[in-house]
């Protein structure tokens, strides 16, 4: 068989070397990633694979990356905090983000030193895109002495304006180590309602959407369990609460992914990006799973190609000011002392 593939840079083909070289990625996800694609993905992942031995560089794949990146290039797989901390504990000199830019964003405030990649600077979000640091000022102007508290689905200057950080799986513990009345937390309003619900300190929304999860809706629930009967629902809490309340299970993507570990249902529906059930589902081949495809087009603008021309070019790099990448620093070491985590969005 012979196939090639295209980069910016030329064709690359699928020789026996390649074969030879991706078998074994190959066969860890054949069951998500069609016997006839592979001779498209195989070359660029051969040519990352070595392009970041020479570079002494290693890939980030959030858990929404598509699975030929998730599992054929990436050296750390998960949620945007825990793949920056990953980063900053290596000797790399370049740290390609398969993610969005806030999360680039983040690799370069944990990693100040290093060379950031992202392989294509339109990677935005929805959520992050709705709030800026003018915003927050104007909030704490508003409602001064209030303490701020930032998920970390938000952009540098944003956090850098905040008093303290969260995860969604560290949030209302976050909220609730302030000792306060009422916080305002932002940008996601879903997770602050959710949050608002779990503690008796009072929440100052800001109404900032994921665009993906605020698509899911309580009849698209319904219709998961009346056409697949004892189906185990679970769902992130960026989507609505009237969503919640129809799932079993509400928590972080690392957060679902352990609930498998421990509840081992046999069917499962992710209420979350749709690229996460292919990869969880390489995790637990025993499992079922019902895939909702909601798709993010920010995290699918990165691509096997652009990762590797980003590798070739040392190119598209991100930058913080080094003002604000302090202040963001502080608001995130504020959360981390509250008690780590590893689960983020």
């Amino acid at each position: 068989m012979s196939a090639e593939a295209t980069t910016g840079s030329g064709r690359l083909a699928f020789t026996p070397e390649v074969e030879r070289a991706t078998r074994a990625i190959y066969e860890r996800v054949r069951n998500v990633i069609p016997g006839v694609e592979w001779p498209v993905h195989a070359p660029l992942i051969a040519a990352i694979n070595e392009l970041k031995r020479q570079r002494n560089a290693v890939i980030l794949a959030h858990n929404y990356q598509t699975p030929e990146i998730y599992y054929g290039v990436a050296d750390y797989r998960g949620d945007s905090l825990g793949l920056a901390q990953e980063g900053a504990r290596t000797d790399a000199d370049v740290i390609v983000m398969c993610g969005v830019r806030f999360m680039a964003e983040t690799a370069k405030i944990m990693s100040p030193r290093k060379t950031v990649l992202l392989p294509d600077m339109e990677a935005g979000c929805s959520l992050a895109a709705s709030i800026t640091g003018a915003d927050v000022r104007r909030l704490k102007a508003r409602y001064p002495g209030v303490p701020v508290v930032c998920y970390v689905n938000a952009y540098a200057d944003v956090r850098a304006e905040a008093d303290i950080c969260c995860t969604s799986a560290n949030a209302v513990k976050v909220v609730e180590s302030l000792d306060t009345d009422r916080v305002i937390f932002i940008p996601d309003g879903y997770l602050g309602r959710y949050v608002a619900s779990q503690t008796d300190v009072e929440v100052i929304l800001w109404e900032g959407t994921c665009e993906v999860h605020e698509r899911f809706t309580p009849q698209d629930i319904r219709e998961f369990r009346r056409s697949r009967p004892g189906v185990h629902v679970m769902a992130h809490p960026e989507c609505s609460p009237e969503v919640l309340r129809e799932a079993d299970y509400v928590g972080s993507t690392s957060g679902m992914i352990r609930h498998i570990e421990t509840a081992q249902p046999d069917q499962v529906v992710l209420v979350t990006e749709c690229s996460m059930s292919d990869n969880v589902a390489v995790q637990f081949p025993d499992v079922d799973f019902v895939r909702p495809c909601n798709l993010c087009p920010h995290m699918k603008r990165i691509t096997l190609a652009n990762i590797l021309h980003s590798l070739q070019t040392l190119a598209p790099a991100i930058d913080v000011a080094p003002d604000v990448a302090e202040r963001a620093r502080r608001s995130m070491e504020r959360m981390l002392a509250v008690g780590r985590t590893t689960a983020t969005a």
